[in-house]
């Protein structure tokens, strides 16, 4: 699940919620949730956090492999 994706992600770089909170201008308690697959993520901030960390879309979607 994408959820789990963006977390490796975060985690690999050493960033908290709250710094990715502000990327995406929302609340950590909000990114929590998209983290822990509660709430879905736009398709806004899926391109925005495909810049930030240098992949595809699709890689965050997990429809392939980076």
């Amino acid at each position: 699940m994408y959820y789990k994706r963006i977390r490796e992600l975060r985690e690999d770089n050493d960033l908290t919620q709250a710094h990715i909170a502000k990327l995406l201008n929302t609340t950590q308690q909000h990114y929590s949730r998209i983290e822990k697959g509660q709430t879905e993520i736009s398709a806004d901030r899926v391109v925005i956090l495909a810049k930030f960390y240098n992949v595809s879309t699709d890689y965050i979607l997990e429809m392939n492999e980076k």
